[in-house]
């Protein structure tokens, strides 16, 4: 077989035939119709029209050889790629809207996560002062319910400035000595805890609710200018305090009591009233068995404490540590 490597415009061929042998009786077709036929007349034909456009120096043997070994590229076709398509354009929020919180994704539901989980722990230590009469003063047999808080609340301080027998005008008095003087530490809470004897020296010392409700409405603000909170507690049950307890007294009481819960919000941030906590059935007395080892209707003992110290806690200190 004879092979020839044919040059076009822009194209390469290699065209093949076979070489005839002549047969005695046979007639080459080229004889007879005296001009190549079938694959070679093809190639023939583009062989010479690209002869006839090429420059003279195409025709030496040089040149063909040349442009047969570093044949002119054929033309790359772009590979088909399907154009992407682009995203809808962003929606630009101008104004109000622009400052909108993006929307919280939820977290995925975790198989590893445990069905209980512990919220951490919270808490802080607290600095509290507290201002009352002989129920609060440890001297008196008064302020164990500080006790409780102090077994509630290891890490905090607590300060008693409790005084047997004293009226608000005298705690107003002494108020800021003992809260501000040298060395004292900055209290984050103040517990008020009076008002029972200014009820029963109404006619011995002129102690009316309106001078009362001014004394504690002072050391209230007093306490919010030193930075504290204020927790105020109402005047508990003393009914069975026969010799000085008067129908007169036991509604004045009733009435400085709804006065201290009427300041929840405003001069006071928390109220713990004590008549529920230490009265039965009858709420001018207090329940029998809180008396303790006083029985005089006015001092309650140890379980009286409890219950009060509880309620602090839950109420107010709940956090502390």
């Amino acid at each position: 077989m004879k092979c020839k490597l044919v040059l076009g415009f822009s194209w390469l061929l290699l065209a093949c035939r076979e070489p005839v042998r002549p047969e005695a009786n046979a007639t080459p077709s080229s004889t007879l119709s005296g001009r190549p036929s079938g694959a070679l007349a093809t190639a023939q034909a583009r062989t010479s029209a690209s002869l006839d456009t090429s420059s003279p120096a195409a025709s030496s043997g040089s040149s063909a050889t040349s442009a047969a070994v570093n044949p002119e590229p054929l033309p790359a076709q772009p590979p088909s790629v399907t154009a992407p398509v682009d995203p809808p354009p962003a929606t630009l929020l101008t104004g109000p809207d622009a400052f909108l919180p993006l929307p919280e994704v939820p977290e995925p539901a975790s198989s590893a996560r445990s069905p209980k989980q512990r919220k951490p722990k919270f808490g802080q230590p607290y600095v509290v002062a507290f201002m009352g009469d002989s129920l609060t003063d440890y001297r008196s047999g008064g302020g164990k319910f500080i006790s409780v808080l102090q077994r509630h609340c290891p890490q905090s301080h607590f300060d008693n400035y409790g005084k047997g027998g004293e009226m608000t005008n005298q705690m107003r008095r002494r108020f800021n000595a003992d809260l501000t003087g040298k060395g004292k530490p900055q209290y984050t809470h103040v517990v008020i805890f009076g008002g029972v004897n200014d009820l029963y020296s109404d006619l011995s010392a002129n102690r009316t609710n309106t001078k009362i409700e001014s004394d504690l409405g002072e050391m209230y603000s007093l306490a919010h200018q030193l930075g504290a909170s204020v927790v105020a507690l109402t005047v508990a049950p003393w009914g069975g305090f026969k010799k000085y307890f008067t129908k007169t007294r036991g509604q004045h009481t009733k009435e400085l009591n709804a006065w201290i819960v009427s300041q929840h919000g405003s001069l006071v941030d928390e109220v713990v009233e004590t008549g529920p906590l230490l009265s039965c059935g009858n709420p001018d007395k207090l329940c029998k068995d809180l008396e303790g080892g006083f029985h005089d209707g006015l001092h309650f003992g140890s379980e009286g404490h409890r219950r009060l110290g509880e309620a602090l806690f839950q109420q107010v200190f709940a956090d502390c540590r």
